[in-house]
């Protein structure tokens, strides 16, 4: 029963977030703002340097606790900040939302995973974690494709002897394929869909 609630509170807030995202879309679209990339971007600019500094600790906090699918905040850092800019403000943000979870998942061990995701979910990748070297493989793979439960596995790994070096090294250096690839790959499926509406 309790497990239920949880994952109906987790699905509410999950459903609310994409909402605010669809009425903060429609509210863009009647403004005229995404008409043209350059629109946008200058409306973004207008908040100087404060609306990258949001749009970090956005990401770093869609790590931690998710609100939406991964994947639109990388679209949405492309679509505000152009391609360069927008991958290294995803970059930054998801970065160091992995290392809180880690962090976060250290100081609070294995009792968190059960109070922030499904049993079916720990249950699939729990066997990894039980060899350290066979764990940091494995997980160096996962980060580094984009289909992996990038979130979970981040507060996995703080629950097993991965050492921080290893885990910070393995997020730096794997994290900009998959966030390139949801960033820019968004971004084309986004531009052919606006594409139609005009």
């Amino acid at each position: 029963m309790a497990q239920n609630v949880k994952c109906s509170w987790q699905a509410a807030l999950s459903l609310l977030g994409l909402g605010l995202c669809a009425a903060l879309g429609v509210h863009f679209w009647r403004a005229g703002l995404l008409d043209s990339q350059a629109a946008l971007r200058a409306y973004v600019d207008g908040f100087g340097p404060a609306g990258p500094l949001a749009f970090i600790a956005f990401q770093a906090v869609q790590v931690v606790l998710p609100v939406l699918p991964g994947g639109l905040g990388c679209l949405a850092g492309v679509v505000l900040f152009g391609p360069w800019w927008g991958f290294l403000y995803n970059y930054l943000g998801i970065c160091a939302g992995s290392l809180a979870a880690f962090a976060i998942a250290r100081s609070c061990g294995r009792p968190l995973l059960y109070r922030l995701f499904p049993r079916a979910l720990i249950d699939r990748y729990d066997a990894w974690g039980e060899h350290h070297a066979r764990f940091a493989r494995w997980f160096a793979f996962l980060i580094f494709i984009p289909v992996a439960p990038d979130d979970y596995l981040c507060f996995l790994a703080g629950t097993t002897t991965l050492r921080w070096r290893t885990y910070t090294a393995i997020i730096l250096l794997c994290k900009p394929f998959s966030i390139a690839l949801y960033s820019l790959g968004l971004t084309v499926v986004f531009q052919r869909v606006l594409g139609l509406w005009r």
